[in-house]
């Protein structure tokens, strides 16, 4: 079962076309990954998806259910405005938010103690939430959104802030979220979050879907047909060989572009029978250089 569907999901608020006929569908226990550049309507979609908006069209189904609100017991949202209360101290807080998804204190308390070790902040656990830094209340955000052990974590924006320490703990928590059975849907503008994280991704711009589906699938579709190569003794016959449409020296090594229909295997073949091959690299775009070139192509 798909933990999450769109169909043909429209959102406008005044002359502004946020979210323009998005289809969408987020397969149960996967990494799926909102990307776009800010402005994109990735907001705006994950917050159709909580019910908090309506859209003006489409339908949106979570575990086979019409609305968040009839699977909430189910979700877990992260929003991208974090919603804490400064003046009460940190386990406070999160018994509060417990306690609102209707779990016993006994099992709140285990919970609580559990996912405050987890992101390395036991030892606040009785400080006020002002006195803690961005970073740490971006992390005790992030407690709040899994106390209760949701199917679904919808995470907008959830690694804006942190320093590369605990950027690299919460998404190893993600990961393994993810291996529990766990599905988890994260927006982001930041390609490379995407690229370390998701099976599958949906890139979006002005709100229209520009391309979507399995991560490996989607930069396999869009490779340059470039090889690096590094190899010892005389490489000039490379540029001469017929699977080869250009050859530049770079770096000591040199890149090629190969004819298209050209496999890269027949050009491996060739040096092999030649020179030592040193190194030889298919080059694979990555995430950012793939959503610029779609872009453009749409523009132009």
């Amino acid at each position: 079962m798909d933990a999450l569907r769109l169909e043909n999901v429209s959102k406008s608020f005044g002359a502004t076309q946020a979210v323009d006929g998005l289809s969408v569908q987020v397969p149960a226990g996967s990494v799926y990954g909102f990307l776009g550049p800010n402005g994109a309507g990735k907001t705006t979609t994950l917050r159709m998806i909580m019910s908090i908006i309506c859209p003006d069209s489409g339908a949106i189904s979570l575990f086979g259910n019409s609305s968040a609100a009839a699977a909430k017991h189910r979700i877990g949202y992260m929003p991208e405005e974090r919603g804490l209360y400064p003046k009460m101290s940190v386990r406070n807080v999160l018994r509060y938010i417990g306690a609102i998804s209707g779990l016993s204190r006994a099992a709140l308390d285990a919970a609580i103690d559990y996912w405050l070790q987890e992101v390395d902040l036991s030892d606040c656990a009785d400080k006020k939430v002002e006195g803690l830094s961005r970073g740490m209340q971006q992390r005790l955000q992030f407690v709040a959104t899994i106390l209760k052990d949701p199917d679904l974590l919808i995470l907008d924006e959830p690694f804006s802030g942190l320093d590369p320490i605990n950027l690299d703990l919460l998404k190893d928590i993600v990961l393994r979220l993810r291996d529990s059975g766990k599905t988890v849907i994260f927006s982001t503008h930041v390609m490379e979050q995407a690229e370390q994280l998701c099976d599958l991704i949906l890139l979006i711009n002005n709100g229209a879907k520009v391309i979507d589906g399995p991560l490996e699938a989607i930069r396999a579709q869009h490779s340059s047909g470039a090889v690096i190569i590094e190899a010892e003794g005389d490489t000039a016959f490379i540029a001469d060989l017929p699977m080869v449409g250009a050859a530049t020296r770079q770096n000591g090594g040199m890149e090629v572009i190969l004819r298209d229909g050209a496999d890269s295997q027949d050009l491996l073949e060739a040096l092999v029978a030649r020179v030592r091959v040193r190194r030889f690299e298919v080059k694979i775009p990555c995430l950012r250089e793939i959503f610029v070139e779609l872009v453009r192509g749409e523009h132009e």
